[in-house]
């Protein structure tokens, strides 16, 4: 059962930098891609950046030049680090992993960025 929690989040002033860690369990995930999303209160939940297996990455506009997503397979874990972080990117980050039937969804980590 694939299953993917987060970690990272927290209070940082505008400026600071953050590092979300998403592991996974089962030893399957490797093979599979994982993404990050964002949900900012009172708003629709948005992609934020997404890396496939063998470390292709996509990174969305809004966030480019300031995110970079990564993963390592030996640990069955991705990361976002995040740099030059903005009030607006205040949000429930939320890890996925998209899979032949379904999205696995994390329960999501909070990123509060202060100005």
């Amino acid at each position: 059962q694939v299953q993917p929690v987060e970690s990272g989040g927290g209070l940082v002033q505008a400026g600071g930098s953050l590092r979300l860690s998403c592991a996974a369990s089962g030893s399957i995930v490797s093979i599979y891609a994982m993404s990050w999303y964002r949900q900012a209160p009172g708003k629709q939940r948005e992609f934020v950046a997404h890396i496939t297996s063998d470390g292709n990455a996509v990174i969305s506009r809004v966030v480019k030049g300031r995110f970079t997503i990564s993963r390592d397979n030996t640990k069955n874990t991705e990361y976002l680090q995040m740099n030059a972080l903005k009030p607006e990117d205040t949000a429930v980050y939320y890890c996925a992993i998209p899979m032949p039937l379904t999205t696995k969804w994390g329960r999501g980590t909070q990123v509060t960025v202060s100005s």
